[in-house]
């Protein structure tokens, strides 16, 4: 058997990762009482009813759970684009404050590095704000003790960190170390930063509505109990193990657009945001590592060219 064919039946099997481990007391409970009503059916007594089968048409209820499953994952495919421009816009970000404002003194450089990696900072802020975590020792070795300690009492940290930043900005402004074009460069990065921050929020506040969700439950319930009752008299003792097959696909489908629906949490099947955000410090990191070329025109060689060519 080919390498291909036995990672194929090692994922079929896997349980790490599945909805197994969420619908199987449901799909126990649906076989158990699919072999009632064959015990039923056996002694004689009048349960097969195929006249049930049109109470809830089959098509209905899989229209139901492919709009279900596809809200869900059309939330999960917005959130994983949205992390993606929040790693485009870290990297930028950091990549135009490391290159494009000028060191005056030598503590300047000091203070980049630290701003640098505030703007991490930011991404890992974003990432607990998200999963309803408090601020912690992820977030304690990226800033001072001060900043620290500050962001322990905010409400909503991201943001805090994203007014350090621009605070630093208008700063170096205000020094003439770095250009009025340069300073609306960097601050729409900066504001791209809180708009994701936006954008990831109103996922996670927006849930599937709660009639939708209550409703299709009461569906899914209803389909399964009324099925043993339409199959009991062409499948007789084989109806506790189809029902418990086919409950098990109903209720593996909407078990999946419940888990996928807020993309930010520990779930095997969330977004890996641990790993985004370390991928980030280690970008940030080799990034202090560098220094610019001398060929890279710094904010006060800028504002010399443009005095050149005006007074030319």
């Amino acid at each position: 058997m080919t390498a291909e064919k036995m990672q194929w039946l090692r994922i079929a099997f896997q349980l790490k990762g599945s909805v197994i481990t969420a619908i199987y007391k449901r799909v126990l409970a649906c076989g158990i009482f699919g072999v009632f009503i064959s015990l039923l059916y056996h002694f004689k007594l009048p349960v097969s009813q195929p006249i049930l089968e049109s109470v809830i048409p089959s098509i209905v209820l899989g229209l139901l759970l492919v709009f279900r499953t596809n809200t869900a994952y059309e939330r999960f495919w917005e959130g994983r684009k949205i992390w993606g421009s929040i790693v485009n816009d870290v990297r930028n970000l950091a990549r135009q404050i490391w290159v494009s404002i000028d060191e005056i003194n030598p503590e300047d450089r000091d203070k980049k590095i630290r701003i640098l990696r505030l703007v991490v900072a930011f991404a890992v802020a974003t990432k607990l704000h998200l999963r309803g975590e408090r601020v912690n020792k992820e977030l304690e070795e990226l800033m001072s003790i001060s900043k620290y300690l500050t962001l322990k009492t905010m409400n909503n940290p991201p943001l805090e960190i994203a007014f350090w930043i621009g605070d630093y900005l208008q700063l170096q402004y205000n020094r003439n170390c770095i250009n009025s074009y340069q300073l609306i460069a960097i601050q729409e990065l900066l504001n791209s930063l809180v708009d994701s921050l936006g954008a990831c929020e109103r996922i996670l506040k927006t849930p599937i509505p709660l009639a939708y969700a209550i409703h299709l439950k009461q569906l899914l319930l209803l389909y399964c109990l009324l099925l043993p009752f339409q199959l009991v008299h062409n499948l007789g003792w084989w109806t506790g193990a189809i029902v418990a097959l086919v409950s098990f696909t109903l209720f593996g489908i909407e078990a999946i657009g419940l888990e996928i629906e807020n993309p930010f949490g520990y779930d095997p099947n969330d977004l890996p945001l641990d790993t985004i955000c370390n991928t980030m410090k280690r970008n940030i990191e080799d990034l202090i590592s560098l220094t610019p070329s001398v060929h890279v025109y710094t904010g006060k060689e800028i504002r010399n060219r443009e005095s050149e060519v005006g007074n030319g």
